[in-house]
């Protein structure tokens, strides 16, 4: 198992049969003057956007981005030069400015599926999977044989706690997937979510048969427990993979995750520093770390790992969210409203994050506000009590391990 991404963002994003997808498309969508494709600004445009796809092939980005942006000074109307834009400005990390260029191309040219994939890639890649969901769905709707989009939106439906649909999008999978155990653990632990219990055996006993006795296996063994809220069988199940793989990436996250579970802190908190000795550039490290601090109310070491956290990935909910916490608990109620803010934008169906605002909103002397929040917290609470609860605990299981890794 590796920690970069397996698939691949496409460059012309268009259909496969054309040799040149993106170009072809721009004179179709054009208006009559811009279709006259015979004059000399037109051909010149059209050597930029090869040159730029050369260069975007050889991951060339300054020098792509430059051909592009030729390409858009003879003729604003090319569509598939903003769709390049976006990929250049989405393997930058910059993620405003490529849903910006993706958003751009997709109004020039709405009905190119793959513009819509790559809108739906960006979110993912933020890990606003919310947001994911409807390019996502776009892309299967009108291109049902695309597994990658199907996979995605699965992935995306799993995440946000959607099992049902994320059982019936990822159940047509099964024949090309079915080897895969990051597969099969989502479509186990989906199908089990959604009372699929036939599924969620079938893709359970598969994984056994793929995996055997291997590390991966154990590890996604021990997160399906974690889901069951079966701690003490999810860290036999982890200490299992240990044995054999000490370092296997994410192995003690999840034993941290399982402390976690188990309200036994400390522990916790060996494995989530000993995972980060591992990778230090994974933020759920930190996030969860920030929290089993704040639990034990070590609350200088918690805000310090919730920032490290959210340097690392500033569309971290939960890290928001906790750090509210922390800088509510120590009165500092402006700083801490910015950060439930911050979490509220991103994860808006939250109910705890209307109930700390709520809270803070009230220590600010807003009081009318601070009646709203808890107003919308109140007709909800009865038939959400449970899941905000879980929420303030931590909220679902982030699995790094599977979002970075999907295919």
């Amino acid at each position: 198992m590796v920690r970069v991404a397996a698939f691949t963002i496409c460059v012309t994003l268009l259909s496969q049969a054309a040799s040149r997808p993106v170009w072809e498309t721009w004179p179709q969508a054009a208006s009559g003057a811009q279709a006259a494709s015979s004059s000399a600004a037109d051909l010149n445009a059209e050597q930029w956007f090869d040159r730029g796809e050369a260069a975007l092939r050889q991951n060339k980005l300054e020098e792509a981005e430059a051909c592009f942006r030729r390409v858009l000074g003879a003729n604003p109307e090319v569509a598939g030069a903003y769709a390049n834009l976006g990929v250049v400005y989405m393997r930058r990390k910059e993620w405003k400015a490529a849903l910006e260029a993706l958003h751009q191309a997709e109004k020039l040219a709405p009905s190119v599926a793959g513009i819509r994939l790559n809108i739906g890639l960006a979110y993912y890649r933020q890990n606003d999977f919310r947001a994911a969901i409807a390019p996502f769905e776009s892309v299967v709707r009108d291109m049902p044989s695309s597994s990658q989009a199907r996979y995605l939106l699965g992935l995306c439906d799993f995440f946000t706690e959607r099992y049902t649909d994320a059982t019936a999008t990822l159940e047509p999978l099964w024949e090309q997937e079915s080897n895969d155990l990051n597969y099969l653990y989502v479509l186990g632990i989906a199908a089990g979510k959604a009372q699929r219990k036939e599924l969620e055996q079938r893709a359970l006993a598969r994984m056994v048969e793929v995996g055997a006795d291997t590390p991966e296996f154990h590890l996604l063994m021990g997160k399906a427990h974690i889901n069951r809220e079966e701690y003490d069988l999810a860290i036999t199940e982890l200490r299992s993979a240990e044995k054999t793989t000490p370092n296997l990436p994410f192995l003690h996250f999840n034993l941290g995750m399982a402390y976690l579970g188990k309200q036994d802190l400390t522990s916790a908190e060996k494995e989530f520093l000993r995972d980060a000795a591992i990778d230090p550039d994974v933020a759920y490290n930190y996030s969860e770390l920030g929290l089993a601090y704040y639990l034990e109310q070590k609350d200088g070491e918690a805000e310090n790992s919730l920032r490290k956290a959210l340097r690392l990935d500033p569309g971290l909910a939960s890290a928001h969210f906790n750090l509210a916490r922390v800088l509510q608990r120590h009165g500092q109620y402006k700083e801490a409203l910015a950060q439930i803010d911050a979490a509220a934008k991103l994860d808006s169906t939250s109910s705890s994050a209307h109930y700390v605002r709520g809270q803070i909103l009230q220590k600010l002397g807003r009081t009318e506000e601070a009646k709203a929040e808890m107003k919308i917290v109140t007709d909800t609470m009865e038939s959400q009590r449970a899941k905000r609860e879980h929420e303030l605990y931590g909220g679902p299981l982030p699995s790094p391990e599977v979002t970075q890794n999907p295919r």
